[in-house]
């Protein structure tokens, strides 16, 4: 009897497994072989499911988009104030920045890489950027979309801040310093 594969999950199995050595070696320089060779696959299975390397990382980024905001929605489901989803959120990026410091230098190189080649930022990154944007405006609460801009351009600020080598981040008073700010900036805005 020929074996059942559920082509779904093994697709996105393949995607997981993809993280690593995209982080390890960087978008730029990996090629679809070494991908291949690094998830015990052949290069004809890769592209079986996946029609080039922009292919497969324009879909990690979409899983990656869509996991995070699951696991970031569980994080804040019983927080009932700002305050608290504020804090829960830099918690939760505190005690995941090992995967967020690959995951931004990962996107950083792939924005290098299609620069290099003459390309517009893909439609895919654009629409997972929006989805994150909304989520988080939903989450928090917060419809102004240039706050919700701000909020994702500090949190990415800190992180390229501990990439540089400036210290740790204190994301627990960052949260504190954030949350007095947004509090004095919505209620201003309120009257």
């Amino acid at each position: 009897m020929p074996k059942i594969v559920d082509h779904d999950l093994y697709r996105k199995e393949l995607l997981a497994k993809s993280f690593d050595l995209f982080a390890e070696k960087g978008y730029g320089t990996i090629t679809m072989r070494q991908i291949a060779e690094g998830l015990g696959v052949s290069t004809g299975t890769l592209y079986h499911y996946f029609s080039s390397k922009q292919a497969l990382f324009e879909q990690l980024v979409e899983e990656l988009v869509e996991r995070d905001i699951l696991r970031v929605t569980a994080e804040l489901k019983e927080s009932r104030t700002l305050e608290e989803r504020i804090e829960k959120s830099f918690d939760f990026i505190s005690r995941n920045q090992d995967y967020f410091f690959k995951q931004t230098l990962i996107f950083a190189d792939f924005y290098k890489q299609q620069q290099q080649e003459g390309r517009e930022l893909s439609d895919a990154l654009r629409q997972s950027c929006m989805r994150v944007e909304k989520s988080m405006s939903k989450l928090l609460g917060i419809e102004d979309p240039e706050l919700i801009t701000f909020l994702l351009s500090l949190v990415d600020g800190l992180i390229w801040q501990q990439i540089y080598g400036y210290g740790c981040v204190d994301y627990s008073a960052q949260a504190k310093v954030l949350t007095k700010m947004l509090i004095a900036y919505l209620n201003n805005n309120n009257k």
